[in-house]
């Protein structure tokens, strides 16, 4: 359901502080409640897991893809490497396509910001600023995770940094189902 008249945004939404996936899922939410066509992108995220947001997001049909491999500690940077190459072509594709309304890609600021192995070379910063650039004019855009590259923001319509100021996890208390996964 496209208004020839919109003007898509980039959001960034960013931040140490927990709800930036969650967010970026009540997006989805209410722009599936529109009739858009939504697409998530997971970046760090792996297709070994199934994960709560990626239940309920189906029954709405939204399209997901977890194309990362997991935290980056658990795979070896060339499994983390060669995941990130195939999936950024993947993204920008569906971004330069114009076929959705909203394109969500999530914890590509995570990726982007890995520093204990090169990333550049299989997800160039230059690449993703261009590609919200040149971005069809329908398309909103959404990128989330820690750590967004000061380029992005530059580059977003919006940026909302999510910040903690009291968290369980501060307490020794782990991740809980149905809350962060």
């Amino acid at each position: 359901m496209r208004e020839e008249s919109r003007h898509g945004m980039t959001l960034v939404f960013t931040g140490n502080g927990k709800g930036k996936t969650t967010s970026a899922v009540g997006v989805a939410v209410r722009a599936a409640g529109h009739n858009y066509k939504v697409k998530m992108f997971q970046f760090i995220k792996s297709p070994e897991r199934t994960y709560g947001e990626q239940k309920s997001l189906e029954k709405l049909g939204v399209e997901m893809v977890q194309l990362g491999r997991g935290f980056t500690w658990t795979k070896t940077p060339e499994e983390h490497r060669e995941a990130l190459r195939k999936g950024w072509p993947l993204a920008k594709q569906a971004i330069l396509s114009g076929d959705y309304d909203v394109i969500i890609l999530d914890e590509i600021n995570n990726a982007l910001a890995i520093d204990s192995f090169p990333v550049n070379d299989v997800l160039p910063l230059e690449e993703v600023v261009e590609t919200i650039n040149k971005k069809p004019s329908h398309v909103h855009l959404l990128l989330t995770g820690r750590d967004a590259h000061e380029r992005v923001k530059d580059a977003a319509d919006l940026v909302s940094v999510m910040e903690p100021e009291k968290h369980y996890y501060d307490e020794g208390h782990p991740a809980i189902k149905g809350i962060e996964f």
